[in-house]
């Protein structure tokens, strides 16, 4: 089963750190930053941890693994952290080298109810979850003070 990582990254503004994903002949959609486990990764946290450097060269604070999704024979590791500083003008993914792979834009959202419903966020079992769950996952880490 491929695993692949994703991260619930909280912004010290309190909002979600995400990237729209525009593509050729698509609709726009979000994901949240992460990616493919590699053989190479010590644990799906080390892979979570390389794949924030590679796509928005920033650090994260990991707070816990909040999901697990298994689907298609995939499984996903969702986990709830803080970030700080990112820049995507210093990212170093693979994707972002192909142009017919479409654009990956990083964008925050307010960790609102309202303000997810206003985006495409994939995959949808997330989104339901982030949706109704954002007031605990912003207090579960304790990311008003932060």
């Amino acid at each position: 089963m491929r695993e692949r990582v994703r991260a619930i990254l909280i912004t010290p503004g309190g909002n979600l750190l995400t990237i729209k994903r525009v593509r050729p002949q698509m609709a726009p959609y979000w994901v949240l930053p992460g990616g493919g486990v590699e053989r190479d990764d010590a644990s799906v946290e080390s892979a979570l941890h390389r794949e924030i450097r590679e796509e928005l060269a920033g650090e994260a604070m990991v707070h816990s693994l909040v999901h697990i999704e298994d689907q298609s024979g995939e499984r996903q590791y969702f986990f709830l952290a803080r970030i700080r500083q990112w820049d995507p003008a210093r990212r170093s993914g693979p994707e972002f080298a192909d142009p017919a792979r479409g654009e990956y834009i990083v964008e925050e959202v307010p960790l609102t109810s309202a303000a997810l419903a206003q985006i495409a966020l994939k995959p949808e079992p997330i989104a339901e979850l982030l949706a109704e769950h954002t007031t605990e996952l912003f207090q579960l880490a304790d990311l008003r003070a932060a």
